[in-house]
């Protein structure tokens, strides 16, 4: 199964077209380029988060990382070494592609690079007309009805 049917879910929803690209997306993800390189995720406060990608062997200047329509691509191309004979090359030195989707309103913040680990802050950065807010109710006197008796004479 590659795909997913989601004409349903359109009968009754506005706005899921991302919903059903990540769908596909993750479907289509290669299982060989899954494990490397390694990664954690983690949710530092309420609205902090970290990615962590374990990159040993790469400089700087062999990394790349870019935002673009919600999602967070982190590339690493190592420089051809020529004229090294090894008899075994266990240690990972290939280039790699990974990709990490982005909920709304997600902003990367910075990127440190520290004894093999490249590190992404992430913060979530809510719009003020998108959080919650208290509506207060208005009281009028006006409104309450009053009975006066009719005296008959």
């Amino acid at each position: 199964m590659k795909t997913i049917d989601l004409t349903p879910l359109y009968r009754n929803s506005i706005g899921f077209d991302r919903f059903a690209n990540l769908l596909d997306n993750a479907f289509r993800a290669e299982s060989a380029a899954a494990g490397y390189p390694p990664y954690n995720i983690e949710s530092l406060e309420d609205n902090k988060y970290a990615i962590t990608l374990a990159v040993a062997g790469f400089k700087q200047e062999e990394l790349n990382i870019n935002v673009e329509r919600g999602v967070l691509t982190i590339r690493g191309e190592k420089e051809k070494v020529e004229g090294k004979n090894y008899l075994h090359q266990g240690i990972a030195n290939r280039t790699f592609e990974r990709k990490f989707n982005l909920a709304d309103y997600i902003e990367v913040t910075g990127a440190d690079l520290e004894n093999g680990l490249l590190k992404i802050n992430l913060l979530k950065v809510i719009p003020e007309t998108m959080k919650p807010k208290s509506i207060s109710i208005n009281s009028s006197s006006a409104s309450t009805i009053e009975h006066k008796e009719e005296i008959v004479a």
